[in-house]
């Protein structure tokens, strides 16, 4: 596959699982009326999805590294299209549950893999454009999921959000597996990234009892947390003692790797938490509709899709540092505005302030990830990233949640802080010398799919 065609597959899997989410929140109160599900049960909807992608992210993005990028990119996005289409004929809320849960499961092997692809088919220093390109294309479908949701949910019914992408995870997901099928294995199995089963269920084990507790509440939360760091603790450990740990010290280890992605959890946190307040406020405080509402963050998605290009060029001539700086403390402005704005005017600058930050660093971040991992470790790289978004935004709603009895604008004032106390953390990121990060004997390609063209 030449890079074109891993630069659309690439971004056809990440729109897809983009769309999925947005969609899905349109289409929950009419799937709820037509199945007679309880409110509960449709948020399991969510939750299971979330609790599944977000624990096996980083153990997929090892059989990436295992088996090729490409082949988990295939099984799935053609597993993703399967359940699908699974959702749309589902008879009871129970089905529906039970396929979201294997969507997620598909939706953790397809995310790291549609990073990882990309360094395995890019050159370190012409990576940070396809980043870009993928990253406006996810601000697209963030806009125009809940649009293209409300048209579909108001007119064929809520089934047919489900079947919306079908087609194409069929369409990719096929054309992965027969390249893959078609790539001669340059290494030996013995040379491949050991599984880790172990530290890959204690991993697994952590994050999945941390996202399920952040979306309950009493007991459960305060159990989920408990068995969460005591599954830490021992996965920490574990990974001390191995002697090929399932995140090796040159990802993880990286200063800078882990410096981004900090950032990522803290500006996603920070953004997440903002939109959600923020929707109460336009509806409840302001009194607007739901169409209104939509309409006030439209600048929030413009800025994000505009600002992605742009990254490319604040990269080469500023470096990840202060870029990344630049743009955590915009996103911060932008959360600042909108705890005082009331009018449409301040509003669109705030949301505007929040896309731009928000684009810059997704894009800029996301390239330190992948581009200091060795082509070898590039899927748990891309798990890894994947990981701190989704585990950001549920930090972020959670925070919000429990803090609305202080007041809207006082909560969005609080995430407003969370993003400028990550700022410093734009300091162990690269400065103007990006090319110091390219790692030349690490470029080759070590697990089996087609070397860069």
């Amino acid at each position: 596959m030449n890079r074109r065609l891993t630069l659309a597959a690439s971004v056809a899997g990440a729109v897809l699982v983009a769309l999925d989410g947005t969609v899905l929140t349109v289409a929950q109160p009419s799937l709820q009326r037509s199945l007679g599900a309880s409110f509960a049960g449709v948020q399991w909807t969510s939750t299971a999805y979330l609790v599944a992608v977000a624990s096996l992210l980083v153990f997929a993005g090892r059989l990436g590294d295992r088996y090729g990028q490409r082949r988990m990119f295939a099984l799935g996005m053609l597993g993703f299209g399967a359940a699908s289409a699974g959702i749309a004929l589902a008879p009871d809320i129970g089905w529906v549950i039970g396929l979201r849960v294997v969507q997620g499961v598909c939706g953790a092997l397809l995310q790291p893999a549609t990073l990882g692809m990309l360094r395995l088919a890019y050159p370190p220093d012409r990576l940070a454009m396809p980043l870009a390109v993928r990253t406006s294309a996810i601000g697209l479908a963030a806009a125009a999921g809940p649009l293209l949701g409300g048209a579909l949910v108001s007119g064929p019914g809520w089934r047919t959000v489900f079947l919306l992408g079908v087609v194409p995870a069929l369409v990719f997901g096929a054309a992965a597996l027969v390249g893959g099928a078609r790539t001669s294995v340059a290494a030996s199995p013995s040379g491949r990234p050991a599984l880790v089963l172990p530290g890959a269920l204690l991993l697994a084990l952590t994050l999945a009892c941390l996202v399920h507790s952040l979306v309950a509440s009493g007991a459960v939360r305060v159990a989920g947390l408990a068995v969460a760091a005591l599954a830490g603790v021992a996965f920490v450990r574990r990974e001390r003692r191995a002697a090929d740990p399932l995140l090796s010290p040159g990802v993880l280890g990286s200063a800078p790797v882990a410096a981004a992605l900090g950032l990522l959890v803290a500006v996603s946190a920070a953004l997440f938490g903002t939109l959600f307040v923020e929707t109460y406020v336009l509806q409840r405080d302001l009194g607007l509709d739901p169409f209104q509402s939509a309409l006030r963050g439209v600048p929030l998605a413009v800025l994000m899709v505009a600002s992605a290009p742009w990254c490319p060029v604040l990269l080469r001539r500023w470096g990840a540092r202060w870029a990344v700086g630049a743009a955590t403390a915009l996103l911060a402005l932008g959360g600042a505005v909108l705890s005082r704005a009331t009018g449409t005017v301040a509003l669109g600058c705030g949301f505007a302030l929040l896309g731009a930050g928000f684009g810059t660093v997704m894009v800029a971040a996301t390239h330190v990830v992948v581009r200091q991992a060795a082509v070898s470790a590039a899927g748990v790289a891309g798990g890894l990233q994947q990981t701190a978004l989704n585990v950001g935004p549920v930090l972020g709603v959670a925070a919000a949640t429990a803090l609305m009895g202080a007041g809207a604008r006082g909560v969005l004032l609080v995430l407003a802080a969370v993003a400028v106390l990550a700022v410093p953390l734009a300091a162990l990121l690269p400065g103007r010398g990006v090319a110091s990060l390219t790692r030349s004997a690490a470029d080759g390609v070590l697990d089996g799919d087609h070397a860069p063209r």
